[in-house]
């Protein structure tokens, strides 16, 4: 096992390997991520073209967007950290007939290993988990190549999120598992921007995903107020990132 050096939290890890066995049933606790992956799929082919290109699908889970990416036309090499999904998602990939690469390994590490080697880096609501989020998406730029893209989706970090993401998605509706999200790890479009700027990426882009419960649907929209979706570009050549350490916790009820 690597160590929480790698800006990891076990804990994080072993709730999603929970679910690893029924990661791939649409009915079953990864429902809304089946139900998500035609609009986050949407809006990386708006932004970038997949075919033939080097694509990380970073906190990969077991597979579902890197399968789609894969259909495409991109070579994908999906990261995660719970081996329990990465094997789920091998099998499903075998089962398929499509050509995925999985590998268990912290972004940080394989930022040092490869650096500057994929055309796209897509990270899909990891940073949210994750002790220093800014340490995550240093990684990823450092994973990209110059000129290249980073995508990226999270949750904004506000009373009207909470509610919606954690007391609603959590708790009334239980279209998600309780204990799924952590409120104070949210992330505000400016931390994010402003971590990105830090580690040589512009900010490109920030789309809303709406949600509708009452007909189960996802969708693009101008409201970043809960979910969201961000567009990168690396302008500059940020250092191999070090060892994470933890950023400060915002203050419970912090709103932005």
């Amino acid at each position: 096992m690597q160590s929480t050096a790698d800006n990891v939290d076990p804990a994080e890890v072993a709730k999603f390997a929970a679910l690893a066995q029924s990661w791939w049933d649409p009915k079953g606790p990864s429902r809304p991520l089946h139900e998500l992956n035609p609009v986050r799929l949407r809006y990386v082919q708006r932004l970038a073209d997949l075919g033939g290109r080097e694509v990380c699908d970073v906190g990969c889970g077991g597979g579902i967007l890197a399968e789609s990416m894969a259909r495409s036309g991109a070579h994908v090499l999906g990261i995660d950290m719970a081996q329990a999904v990465l094997d789920v998602a091998t099998l499903h990939a075998l089962e398929a007939g499509i050509a995925v690469e999985y590998r268990r390994i912290a972004a940080e590490t394989l930022a040092q290993e490869r650096p500057a080697a994929f055309d796209l880096v897509t990270c899909m609501e990891m940073l949210e988990h994750v002790p220093d989020p800014a340490a995550s998406l240093a990684a990823l730029a450092t994973l990209v190549k110059p000129g290249g893209d980073v995508i990226v989706s999270t949750l904004n970090r506000n009373a009207r999120a909470f509610a919606v993401a954690i007391v609603g998605a959590e708790y009334i509706a239980r279209i998600l598992p309780r204990g799924t999200h952590d409120y104070l790890k949210f992330i505000r479009p400016a931390e994010l921007a402003r971590w990105g700027r830090d580690a040589g990426l512009e900010l490109e882009d920030l789309t809303g995903i709406s949600y509708n419960p009452l007909t189960r649907a996802f969708r693009l929209s101008n409201d970043v107020g809960v979910n969201y979706l961000a567009h990168f570009r690396r302008t500059g050549s940020p250092p191999v990132p070090t060892p994470a350490t933890a950023v400060p916790t915002p203050a419970p009820g912090a709103t932005g």
